[in-house]
């Protein structure tokens, strides 16, 4: 559909053309704004690399490398022609090589790609760290998934069949339209997801999560044993260890213990184990207090990484607070058995669900 000027004499179709007529070369002119504009077509995006090929024997580069705020690595290829060549092939190469990333290698790829543009590389991890929203490296929680985006001026059908099949087997690929038109000697680029669509977006990464849950849990590399928790005289049976840390937290709170004294037990994430805001309020405004005072401190607040809702938040004091709901590999055990050695007359006792 075209694009349209509503003037004063009326309305006009503006002149449809292609970046090769209007002499945009792909990676000088297309790739550079780009480059500085990502959120054009990835949104919450960190550009971290730039003709990316760390690999031995590497012939091909990743045009635009990427880290999303869920900490996976995003490989973006950019094409300026009609139908996209066979992108989505060297995108599903490149997105297979960069998925054993771990944050280090980010951090080293982010770091020359700073001092190339004449930043100063020193500060990839405290950037990077800071985008993330992380106090310190999580490397059970880096890269676990890759997103490929794939943008060009048009898409052949072979092409979006491709993706279309890649998405119905929860492959994280998405196609963005740039479509140039001109208009009084001026360039302006209609850009529009086209796959998925932007109304089917949110069932897909549904259905991505589900996946990858089942493959992480397939292949081992992931726990999701469920725990039988007694807490007191209470007992609670086959609870996902998430639900377990948070309820103990809860507990040892209700029962006198300082939400403070409770992070402090926490093990090796005892230092972002809680977020705490002035005065006892709902959501809403807890995200909103918790958003601002980490602006204020130059840092990031994620609310998915802790447990906001209205039922989980902890009001106290004149105080409202949050519990961190992240806990991988060994940090989560460390945490409740420390809990439960720091906390003895409260009778914390867990095991794996019969």
């Amino acid at each position: 559909m075209p694009i349209y000027e509503f003037a004063s004499e009326g309305i006009r179709p503006l002149d449809r053309t292609s970046f090769e007529r209007v002499q945009m070369r792909e990676r000088h002119d297309l790739q550079r704004l780009l480059r500085e504009n990502i959120a054009v077509i990835s949104p919450d995006t960190l550009v971290i690399a730039e003709e990316f090929g760390d690999w031995e024997g590497a012939r091909r580069r990743i045009d635009l490398l990427g880290i999303d705020r869920n900490a996976n690595p995003v490989v973006i290829e950019l094409k300026r022609t009609e139908d996209g060549g066979h992108m989505e092939l060297q995108a599903i190469r490149y997105a297979a090589m960069i998925s054993t990333m771990t944050f280090d290698q980010a951090v080293d790829a982010f770091s020359r790609h700073l001092a190339a543009s004449g930043s100063d590389g020193s500060q990839a991890r405290a950037e990077l760290l800071e985008f993330l929203g992380w106090d310190e490296p999580d490397e059970d929680a880096f890269a676990q998934d890759v997103r490929i985006v794939l943008a060009s001026a048009e898409f052949s059908r072979e092409l979006t069949g491709s993706v279309l099949w890649l998405l119905e087997r929860a492959i994280d690929i998405s196609c963005v339209r740039l479509q140039p038109y001109e208009l009084d000697g001026r360039v302006l680029v209609d850009v529009q997801q086209v796959i998925p669509l932007p109304e089917a977006a949110e069932y897909q990464v549904q259905v991505r999560e589900k996946a990858r849950r089942e493959r992480a849990a397939r292949a081992g590399g992931a726990d999701y044993t469920r725990y039988d928790l007694t807490l007191g005289d209470s007992r609670f049976t086959a609870e996902p260890k998430r639900r377990v840390i948070h309820r103990t937290f809860r507990y040892l709170v209700e029962t006198g213990v300082a939400p403070e004294e409770v992070a402090a037990h926490c093990g090796p994430r005892s230092n972002r184990a809680l977020i705490a805001v002035e005065g006892e309020v709902g959501r809403e405004e807890f995200l909103r207090l918790a958003g601002e005072m980490r602006a204020a401190e130059g840092r990031r607040f994620d609310p998915i990484r802790y447990f906001c809702d209205d039922a989980d938040l902890m009001r106290l004091n004149g105080k409202t607070y949050a519990f961190l709901n992240q806990w991988g590999g060994s940090d989560w055990l460390d945490a409740m058995t420390a809990l439960g050695k720091a906390f003895p007359d409260r009778k914390i006792s867990f095991s794996p669900a019969g």
